[in-house]
């Protein structure tokens, strides 16, 4: 009995840093980690300063955009981060694990388009606060304890995320880059390159490269692009790249988008999709000198595309019974139309599915 009072008597003359410090090495830790992008372009943001409100626990977002912070007790926390041009964003964190958040998004100061992911981060500011001023409120899908899972974003803004054979062909020079395997970023305008011996990856603008092609990896069929910048739309340059379908006298081009859709997910409810979404679709145009001109949706107008030869076309089509509402519809009427004139080569045979 006295042992043990001698024992309670002593820890009182520990100093507290001591206490701190043996209570530190026994208490079980964890980590917090993630991966900063700009909400608009996707593109990884290093520097963002990110904080646990009221906690010594900081550091900055580093090699591509991402986070981990260690040694972290459980808890709830209030996870902080801020940037120059952009808005905070703050997210309430319940901490009984190693936590991975995934990709987190920030918005800039007056970002087009981004109205809906601005009203996101406000909301999300509001529940912060919320939480702070009510701690024993349990939010959103966290019933019974279990926390809802972070949302992801489901698919990518790579042209094709393999990594397909490729030559380049650069403005400076007219250089010819051959035997590398690249994979585009569409929303960036980035080329990543793997070199064919030691298997190092850089990284290139894709204002360097006048054009490209590349062997598919589903089809094993050569694809011609062609940079948007020798282009005009409307007077004004292009950024990105069009692939050529058909060439010739009117030649035939796609460009592939890619569309970044929100997350409709109703907490309350619990209905709708829980992550965000990247959709790529694909937008045809007709190439007349240098200005590129997008297909227009009605039958008439896709005719009047051919000027003296709309009739003649008009007639094909409904011979054929050729869907101009289908893609590859469009490619068979170009092809033939382009077929007419000396010298004319088909790039492919038929139109490669877009869904691939």
């Amino acid at each position: 009995m006295k042992t043990s009072i001698v024992i309670r008597i002593s820890w009182m003359f520990i100093p507290a840093f001591v206490l701190c410090s043996s209570y530190s090495l026994f208490a079980q830790t964890f980590q917090l980690s993630g991966r900063i992008l700009d909400v608009d372009t996707k593109e990884y943001l290093d520097g963002v300063s990110v904080t646990l409100t009221g906690t010594a626990f900081g550091q900055v977002s580093k090699s591509g955009g991402n986070f981990k912070l260690e040694d972290l007790l459980s808890d709830k926390y209030t996870l902080a981060l801020s940037y120059p041009g952009y808005n905070k964003y703050e997210k309430v964190i319940r901490l009984d694990q190693d936590l991975n958040l995934g990709d987190l998004y920030l918005v800039k100061f007056g970002a087009e388009g981004s109205g809906a992911a601005l009203q996101k981060t406000i909301r999300a500011n509001n529940i912060t606060n919320l939480f702070n001023d009510r701690p024993n409120m349990i939010g959103g899908n966290a019933v019974y304890g279990i926390p809802p899972e972070p949302k992801k974003v489901e698919g990518t803004n790579y042209l094709d995320t393999k990594w397909n054979t490729a030559s380049l062909l650069l403005y400076r020079d007219q250089q010819l880059l051959e035997g590398f395997r690249i994979r585009y970023n569409i929303v960036s305008n980035m080329f990543e390159l793997m070199e064919p011996e030691n298997n190092l990856v850089s990284v290139m603008p894709g204002l360097r490269i006048q054009n490209f092609v590349f062997v598919d990896s589903t089809y094993k069929v050569p694809r011609y692009f062609v940079n948007g910048m020798d282009f005009k739309d409307e007077g004004s340059p292009i950024s990105g790249f069009f692939e050529v379908l058909i060439d010739g006298e009117l030649p035939l081009m796609r460009r592939t988008m890619a569309v970044f859709k929100e997350s409709n997910y109703n907490t309350a409810l619990m209905v709708g999709n829980r992550n965000d979404q990247i959709i790529k679709r694909n937008v045809y145009y007709y190439l007349k000198g240098e200005d590129v001109y997008e297909m227009p949706s009605g039958r008439k107008k896709i005719f009047e595309v051919f000027g003296e030869n709309a009739v003649e076309m008009k007639e094909y089509t409904e011979k054929n019974s050729i869907d101009l509402k289908d893609p590859s519809g469009l490619f068979q009427l170009f092809t033939h139309y382009n077929s007419q004139f000396p010298g004319f080569e088909p790039i492919m045979s038929q139109l490669l599915d877009e869904n691939q």
